[in-house]
């Protein structure tokens, strides 16, 4: 029996308490064959794309989250997301196998949810980057510079709160972001500035990974000028 890319997952929605199923891509299926330099992997097969798949959309309510989500509601947060978003939901169910669209519109709902949610910054760079990344792909550059400027402004926000304590991402990848966001989107300045801390921080920090990316982005920079 063939096995299909992509596979159902029970979910229970952390704000109506709604069991639903949303979708998730096999490992199996996921071979990358490199990295933009932002961080977009670039994938073997597009069979079934996880990035489409991050976003987990509860059909009775439209609460839409990530495994990045805090799984708690401060009192006032709860109201704001049953008053704005459960109240003009229209029901529909994002099971299944998800176009391009489908997952534009899953990471819209999934921003304006961590938005009255008081999501903490990082989170909501993170969707904003990969909704960016989905319309490079589609080779749409109005809407991908402009999501790469929302990413950007938010992954300042993350670095002056701290939000990358305590997580995965390093203080220089969180860095790095900003400074290849910014040039991105046109902001030499900034990012000049940036990936000179990155190449700075290269004796303090183990994710040198990103300090060679830095060190590669810095010299083009050099060859444009």
């Amino acid at each position: 029996m063939d096995i299909e890319p992509i596979y159902p997952k029970t979910m229970t929605c952390t704000l109506c308490r709604h069991t639903f199923q949303t979708s998730r891509v096999r490992s199996r299926f996921v071979r990358v064959t490199g990295y933009d330099s932002d961080f977009r992997p670039n994938y073997k097969q597009l069979e079934a794309n996880p990035i489409y798949y991050n976003v987990a959309v509860c059909p009775s309510c439209g609460y839409s989250f990530t495994d990045d989500f805090i799984p708690t509601f401060a009192p006032h947060t709860r109201h704001q997301l049953e008053q704005i978003l459960s109240t003009n939901w229209t029901p529909r169910d994002f099971g299944g196998k998800r176009s391009a669209s489908d997952a534009i519109e899953t990471y819209k709902l999934a921003i304006l949810t961590a938005r009255l949610k008081e999501e903490k910054a990082l989170p909501i760079a993170g969707l904003a980057l990969r909704l960016a990344w989905i319309y490079r792909e589609l080779n749409d550059e109005a809407n991908e510079q402009r999501f790469l400027r929302v990413a950007r402004d938010y992954y300042m926000t993350a670095y002056s709160e701290g939000d990358h304590e305590g997580t995965l991402m390093s203080e220089v990848r969180v860095i790095y972001m900003i400074a290849e966001l910014s040039w991105r989107i046109g902001d030499r300045e900034e990012a000049i500035r940036n990936f000179s801390r990155v190449i700075e921080a290269q004796n303090s920090t183990t994710d040198q990974k990103v300090v060679d990316f830095a060190k590669e982005r810095w010299q083009a920079i050099r060859e444009e000028k």
